[in-house]
């Protein structure tokens, strides 16, 4: 009986491991991958290529991490905000006043890297021709100079519409808020510590190309790309989906460039201040 006991169990536990494994088969995800490209276009609010303006000074980051606090699907380009297919909304809080994304539950990562997984039986079917995104921070490296010496520092970008923050690490210092921040607020650390700001109301870049038929509310950072060709989701996927959301880096850390170098001088009195730390645009692919 003993002997028939352990070889029922012994059944039983290899029968259960093949349900698990067929389950696991029949229940694809949908894979969000966000990455970040230097190469891409780079795109102005109305979703159409532009230039670094007169006056100012720009340069392509290099990405440590970053985070988004909206996603959705978007079956076509009279599709409002809100109105298509909502895939995620990060935690929002109301503990520094205002709503606000809550910074300590975001989920932050590095380029490349899986950024959700949903399960595909979750989502409404549908062919999508449109993704739009919310960004919410970003964690980069930048070249600057000091008495005309060239360094590299480290910038923590908080770009959603409001983000309340207890602490965040800019590369090795922490730093402790508290409070709310709205978008465009900032940790800049060097050799000689941290220094934080806030670039101007309004002047975050977020490219829309849809702006005249589908339109995104002032200071949000909804940035809007287009599939090459349609997603379609049938509701009957036998696969995992991967959609990667690639992000234009091209010049997206942009100053004013006062004695016209095109270097960023941060001397005290220098008056190069951020002005601009928004990603150029997005270009959704899948496989």
């Amino acid at each position: 009986m003993k002997y028939l006991f352990l070889s029922l169990m012994a059944t039983f536990f290899l029968s259960s491991c093949n349900d698990d494994d067929d389950t696991i088969g029949t229940n694809p995800k949908l894979i969000i991958k966000l990455a970040v490209n230097s190469n891409q276009v780079r795109l102005g609010n109305d979703g159409t290529p532009t230039e670094v303006p007169a006056g100012n000074a720009a340069q392509n980051p290099i990405f440590n991490s970053i985070s988004a606090h909206y996603l959705e699907f978007a079956e076509n380009a009279t599709t409002l905000l809100g109105s298509g297919t909502i895939l995620y909304q990060a935690p929002e809080t109301t503990l520094g006043g205002e709503n606000a994304i809550d910074f300590d539950k975001s989920n932050v990562v590095t380029p490349g890297n899986t950024f959700l997984e949903i399960p595909l039986k979750n989502i409404t079917p549908g062919s999508y021709e449109w993704v739009r995104l919310s960004l919410s921070y970003q964690n980069y490296d930048v070249e600057f100079y000091f008495n005309d010496t060239a360094f590299t520092g480290t910038v923590a970008s908080f770009v959603g519409f409001n983000n309340y923050i207890t602490q965040y690490t800019v590369k090795n210092e922490q730093l402790t808020v508290n409070d709310n921040k709205p978008q465009g607020y900032w940790g800049f650390e060097t050799v000689t510590g941290v220094r934080t700001g806030q670039a101007p109301e309004g002047a975050t870049t977020v490219p829309n190309p849809l702006f005249e038929t589908s339109p995104i509310p002032q200071g949000s950072c909804v940035v809007t790309g287009k599939f090459d060709s349609n997603l379609v989701i049938t509701g009957n996927e036998t696969t995992d989906l991967t959609v990667t959301l690639s992000l234009s880096i091209n010049k997206s850390f942009e100053w004013v460039d006062v004695n016209s170098n095109g270097k960023w001088d941060v001397e005290p009195d220098s008056g190069e201040n951020i002005v601009d730390m928004g990603l150029r645009g997005l270009i959704p692919s899948y496989q």
